[in-house]
């Protein structure tokens, strides 16, 4: 009888793990495996080659102080680059929860599982705007669609796209490798408007990252600002024969002031007014 029972357990305790091992062998051939041409929400999904997603981290020029947010991040390779080689945290934004799932468990086998997460949600109902770094591989329509909601970021917010552009917003550095091309944009501070000086008023038309103006001074003449660079939050502009550059924090520029190239520079404020 007790040779009938222990047999019986045997072969239970067999079947049982024959049939684990099965359904573990389901759960591996089953897995999920992303086929390149493949539907999603706004796009089918194309992977973006190792070699370029390096390239645009570089032209972002991404620190470890960073934080960088993919927009359609599909497998997860551009943020679990510039996790794994930049030392940065950074997030994926998907709308396919397989993917999601997948570039989870390709973080996990990286060992980046720390610093790369990904989250599955609409990029254009999820908040990215602490990013400092934003990299996507869109459609142009979908580029233009985020266009306003990027301009509005803090300047700066380096942004970086493979393939297209944002259609007249010229990008600040263009760079190719294999065959494939990447745009890179710094979204510019906001500087149009009546700015105050103590010496006068400028007056500044801003599309994107160039602008132009008139410097009107308290005795009524003026001059048109020649050499004007908007870089993020860094401007410079010459007026005359002086040569200004300062930093732009809201209604705020200051910065320094050389009246001739060969002067000693002088401190400047400005205050916009409206």
């Amino acid at each position: 009888m007790f040779s009938i029972v222990r047999n019986t357990l045997l072969t239970t305790f067999f079947v049982a793990a024959t049939l684990s091992g099965y359904a573990q062998a389901q759960t591996a051939t089953t897995e999920f495996t992303p086929q390149v041409g493949q539907a999603g929400k706004d796009v089918i999904w194309v992977p973006t080659p190792k070699s370029l997603v390096e390239k645009m981290l570089k032209m972002a020029d991404v620190k470890p102080t960073d934080v960088v947010f993919d927009l359609g991040s599909g497998d997860g390779i551009t943020v679990i680059t510039a996790a794994k080689q930049f030392g940065v945290r950074a997030t994926g934004i998907e709308f396919n929860p397989d993917m999601v799932e997948l570039s989870k468990r390709n973080a996990q086998r990286e060992g980046v599982a720390d610093k790369a997460q990904f989250i599955r949600g609409d990029i254009f109902a999820t908040d990215f705007s602490k990013a400092t770094v934003v990299t996507m591989y869109l459609l142009p329509y979908l580029n233009l669609k985020l266009r306003p909601t990027i301009l509005n970021m803090k300047p700066g917010t380096r942004v970086v796209s493979h393939a297209f552009t944002m259609d007249d917003w010229a990008p600040d550095q263009t760079d190719s490798t294999e065959g494939r091309t990447a745009y890179l944009w710094i979204v510019p501070a906001k500087v149009e408007g009546n700015w105050k000086f103590e010496n006068g008023t400028l007056e500044l038309k801003q599309k994107f990252q160039d602008f132009d103006g008139v410097f009107r001074n308290g005795d009524g003449m003026s001059w048109r600002v020649t050499s004007t660079n908007l870089r993020g939050d860094q401007i410079s502009f010459t007026v005359g024969t002086a040569i200004y550059t300062g930093r732009v924090s809201g209604p705020v520029m200051q910065g320094m002031m050389r009246p001739r190239p060969d002067a000693p520079a002088t401190s400047w404020s400005a205050t916009l007014v409206k």
